[in-house]
């Protein structure tokens, strides 16, 4: 029994999850990384609109693959990867609406499937006194959600520039089939991902409320000043939406420089009570013609360990990391967070 299932075993709802896992690893529990520069690792081609989600339809092994990576690295929470997948991206490639819908199931099914393999084997492992116990516990799964910007595959959620004839209606329809198809295909959390406004934010949680989607979800926002997500609404004012909704369990930060985390969590945990996630990019910028990252003077897996204890101290509760992270930086996160074994019986 995982540490998770221990306490859920006992009664606790299982919309709790999040906190679970956090009660049951200290306080303090490892997300995945970067999925595209992985999946690019092991030979796949992801500069396409699609991006990740292209390899749900080509190479859906290689994405089983992502997962295993993370796995073994110590992650506790793996994506889907779904960040780019729409039911209009599908459409757009030629693909009709029911195989969208089943490439988006599947991507929520990949990442079961193999948190499952996994768990299984490594409590075989410990039975047979080849693992120690306590090293893994059984993770979860989190359905990836991104902006629509992360759809028109132009850069625009780096931006949150939609145009002038954008409004709250219309993210609320685009948001709301995809979030309804996610939902029910099993995942443990929606983690709701690099969202540049308010707007949009407030967009993703009104169609859980009008929905009553009840598995637990996180806000997790972009940006490129440190006071501010990208489209120039305050970070304070961010999470006193995540504050104010009972289907958002959580506030994140993520694909943000890591030099700005320490103030956007100093400046939310001033708002929120909520477990704050942190997993940022590299600190390099997107070329979005190229589709490719600009090389900079990126954070290495060094640096990231260096800021865990402080993005800890200013409140953060969840670590991983976003673009051009790797199960390196996920693995050196997991050594600093858990020294010692977790809790797994």
């Amino acid at each position: 029994m995982g540490c998770v299932d221990k306490v859920l075993a006992l009664g606790a709802h299982p919309f709790n999850r999040v906190d679970l896992l956090l009660r049951n690893s200290g306080g303090s529990a490892v997300i995945d990384g970067g999925f595209a520069v992985q999946l690019e690792h092991h030979g796949a081609e992801v500069k396409n609109p699609l991006w990740t989600a292209l390899c749900l339809i080509t190479s859906p092994d290689l994405v089983s693959r992502v997962h295993w990576d993370y796995l073994e690295a110590g992650a506790q929470i793996v994506l889907t990867s779904s960040y780019q997948a729409t039911l209009l991206g599908f459409e757009s490639r030629g693909y009709t609406r029911e195989q969208g819908k089943e490439f988006l199931r599947r991507s929520v099914t990949l990442a079961c499937e193999a948190r499952d393999k996994f768990w299984n084997e490594y409590q075989q492992r410990v039975q047979k006194h080849e693992a120690a116990p306590g090293q893994y516990c059984r993770a979860l799964v989190g359905a990836s959600i991104g902006s629509y910007g992360a759809y028109l595959a132009d850069g625009s959620e780096y931006s949150g520039d939609y145009g002038p004839e954008m409004t709250l209606e219309k993210l609320k329809d685009f948001h709301r089939e995809r979030l309804l198809i996610l939902a029910g295909a099993g995942p443990d959390i929606l983690a709701l991902e690099t969202i540049p406004s308010f707007l949009e934010a407030k967009a993703l949680i009104e169609v859980l409320e009008e929905e009553d989607i009840n598995v637990p979800a996180w806000m997790s926002y972009i940006s490129k000043d440190g006071r501010n997500v990208v489209r120039g609404d305050s970070i304070q004012s961010c999470a006193e939406l995540v504050e104010r909704s009972e289907k958002i369990v959580a506030f994140g930060i993520n694909c943000t420089p890591p030099s700005l985390c320490e103030e956007l969590i100093s400046e939310a945990r001033k708002i929120t009570s909520k477990p704050i996630v942190v997993y940022p990019n590299r600190g390099e910028d997107w070329n979005a013609e190229k589709k490719e990252w600009i090389p900079s003077t990126g954070a290495t897996d060094e640096d990231f360990i260096n800021y865990i204890p402080r993005w800890k101290k200013a409140g953060a509760n969840l670590f991983g990391g976003c673009c051009q992270t790797t199960p390196a930086t996920v693995r050196a996160i997991a050594k600093v967070l858990h020294p010692h074994p977790v809790s797994s019986n």
